[in-house]
């Protein structure tokens, strides 16, 4: 098990939201739980090759 950081916002009757490491692949919920159910899936796309061309947020070390 590990730990999935996700920015979450409520648009009109829609929860939006999107992984942290991911912020161009956006999916939305009708509740809290569908959307959080959709991110994982997401992830799973994600991680199983499923969406092409993937860019990800990183960090860089600079001295």
């Amino acid at each position: 098990m590990r730990t999935i950081k996700f920015t979450s916002w409520q648009d009109d009757s829609f929860f939006v939201g999107f992984l942290n490491e991911y912020p161009d692949y956006q999916t939305q919920g009708m509740t809290k739980e569908e959307l959080v159910e959709n991110l994982k899936d997401l992830l799973n796309d994600i991680e199983s090759a499923q969406i092409p061309y993937i860019r990800k947020v990183e960090e860089l070390l600079v001295a």
